[in-house]
Formats: structure tokens, C-alpha cells, sequence
């Protein structure tokens, strides 16, 4: 079964709730405890994912007695696929696809190697081609596009 981290999953969400008091340098900030509560995520893990995404330039930090976070762009300029790869690494079905040699027994004689190639890229075409704003609610979702990815990672 091929799954995201739940890491991932709690990332989007806090994308979605910064999203919610603006993007950009005008929005509002949050703090972490603030979107912890507003989530239903722990703390800690909230802090754990904006430091990732920040790392990942998807948010920023504010300093000071008013501090938190804020998102850097508006949530339809950032594709899911961005986020995964911050989180999660690069977007590969196998060590072959994400350059990692010499990670396989059977790499020398493997009759499929380079084959993943084609698969592991349609994969991440569909990812990015659904941004966050696709996943925050049905205000942002164009549900043709979301479909169009869907059938595309299904055509493969």
C-alpha cells in the first residue's frame, strides 16, 4: 500500500488553517499553540511541522510579543507535491526512481530497473497538479482538476 506519513497529512492541515487568516506578509500570524488547538493536533507536533515547512519555505515565522506563522504564497500556489517532498523527501516508488544506488541486491541484473521511471513521474505530475487549496475545502476545490489528477495517476 502506498501512504503518505501522517506528518504529511498534519502538514496539510496546518497549511489549511494558516490559510484561513491569509497568506502572505499581510496575514495574520498563529502560533503553534493556537493551531494546535484549532486542529486538534498536539503541540508539539504542530511545532515539529511548521518548523519543516518553514525549512521548506512554505511559511515563515514572525518574531516578538506578536509572533507565530503565516504562510509564504497563497495556498492554490502550493502543490501537494511540494509538501510531500518537505515532509517526506523526494516522491519515489522505489530507491531506483530516487537515485539512490546501490540500495538493492538485485540492481545489477534487474529486469525492471528504469521501468518506474514513467509511473514514478505521473505520480508526481498528478501531485502537482492538485495543489493545497484542492485539499482545504470545497470553497477551493475545482473538482475537475482534482479528477483529471486522479485519472491520470489511475491511467498508469
Amino acid at each position: 500500500m502506498l501512504r503518505l506519513s501522517k506528518l504529511t497529512d498534519y502538514a496539510v492541515v496546518v497549511l489549511a488553517r494558516l490559510a484561513l487568516d491569509g497568506a502572505g506578509p499581510n496575514g495574520r500570524v498563529q502560533t503553534a499553540p493556537g493551531l494546535a488547538t484549532a486542529t486538534g493536533i498536539a503541540e508539539p507536533t504542530v511545532a515539529k511541522v511548521l518548523k519543516i515547512l518553514g525549512q521548506a519555505g512554505l511559511v515563515e515565522g514572525v518574531r516578538g510579543a506578536r509572533g507565530g506563522y503565516r504562510l509564504t504564497r497563497p495556498l492554490p500556489a502550493v502543490p501537494l507535491a511540494e509538501v510531500i517532498a518537505a515532509v517526506d523527501g523526494p516522491i519515489a516508488l522505489t530507491a531506483c526512481v530516487d537515485g539512490t544506488l546501490g540500495t538493492c541486491e538485485a540492481e545489477g541484473v534487474c529486469a525492471v530497473r528504469g521501468r518506474w521511471d514513467p509511473v514514478n513521474e505521473a505520480i508526481r505530475n498528478a501531485l502537482n497538479g492538485i495543489t493545497v487549496a484542492d485539499l482545504a475545502g470545497p470553497c477551493h476545490c475545482p473538482a475537475a482538476r482534482v479528477s483529471a489528477a486522479y485519472a491520470s495517476i489511475a491511467a498508469v
